[in-house]
């Protein structure tokens, strides 16, 4: 979406601020809306509008969008530590190292494990967008470990079927600040994007179903080990989720982790680690499971941790 629009205000925005009002009519964040404002892109009457000035229904709306983001490339490059566990003609599974996106995204200039592959000459599936082709799921940036690859375009289909069904097993590894109680539980609550923030998520009435199943495997003085099940998989879920119990994953500052516990056991990063991935094989419909073992710096801090205890 980019250019001029001209329109009159709807009844259904009538007294909503200008930042909330379009971003629901236009589809953008409330950042990108303030930032039209602040650059004078936004105009109600003839008037430069604010983004907390209160719309009005049949007012006259000018809004000037900036043209849209080129696509984005995929640079073929070599990977360090992108390692490959299993590979066949429909899927790769592969664990991904920390610091290493899925695929290409604006303001993105790290490595991606979809450049990795193309860098390794493996071709995956065309299917999807051209920055994501072959891509079924993400993994954070600063999140490692075991996620798989569409390298068919009936994998494709098949991963993407299986991801949105539920039918595919998530174990994560998370190391929490505190204790959780109970030592077993569900945490049911909605995920959206954060209200304040645009690179952060939150728990909010509004927000889309995520659910997420964990269990206490070991406890420390100041942290516990969880298995993690997710049963939706939303962006930063685990984070989030646990960050609103109040048990942020060790290392994640961005989350509300104590930086002096993390500066001990030496983590720059939330400790969370993909452990296990199992699906059915698009392929024969066999169960397949694959596992990802600790990168160094999560078996460091852990080992810290019972040497201290």
């Amino acid at each position: 979406m980019s250019g001029y629009r001209t329109l009159p205000v709807p009844d259904g925005l009538d007294g909503m601020r200008v930042d909330a009002g379009l971003a629901k009519l236009l589809g953008l964040s409330r950042t990108a809306v303030a930032a039209l404002t602040e650059s004078g892109d936004v105009v109600l009457d003839g008037q430069p509008a604010g983004k907390s000035d209160r719309l009005v229904a049949g007012m006259t709306l000018e809004v000037t969008l900036p043209a849209p983001p080129q696509p984005v490339q995929i640079q073929a490059v070599h990977v360090e530590g992108l390692v490959v566990l299993h590979q066949d003609d429909d899927i790769i599974v592969v664990d991904k190292p920390v610091g290493v996106a899925v695929h290409p995204s604006p303001g993105w200039t790290g490595p991606t494990v979809v450049g990795g592959l193309a860098g390794a000459g493996i071709r995956i599936a065309t299917s999807g967008a051209a920055e994501r082709q072959g891509v079924v799921h993400r993994l954070d940036v600063g999140t490692t470990g075991v996620m798989v690859v569409a390298k068919s375009e009936h994998a494709y289909s098949a991963l993407k079927h299986a991801f949105k069904e539920r039918t595919v097993d998530k174990l994560y590894h998370a190391l929490v600040q505190g204790h959780p109680d109970p030592i077993k539980g569900t945490i049911d609550a909605p995920i959206d994007r954060h209200p304040k923030h645009d690179y952060k998520f939150a728990v909010m009435a509004n927000g889309r179903p995520s659910i997420t199943h964990y269990e206490v495997v070991e406890a420390f003085r100041a942290a516990s080990l969880l298995d993690v099940h997710l049963e939706t998989g939303r962006t930063h879920q685990i984070r989030v989720h646990f960050s609103a119990l109040h048990h942020p994953c060790v290392g994640d500052l961005t989350y509300g982790a104590d930086p002096t516990l993390a500066k001990r056991l030496n983590i720059t990063r939330q400790w969370l680690h993909a452990r296990t991935l199992g699906f059915h094989h698009p392929a024969d419909g066999q169960w397949v499971s694959f596992t990802s073992e600790y990168p160094a710096d999560l078996a460091n801090a852990l080992e810290k941790l019972r040497t201290e205890d």
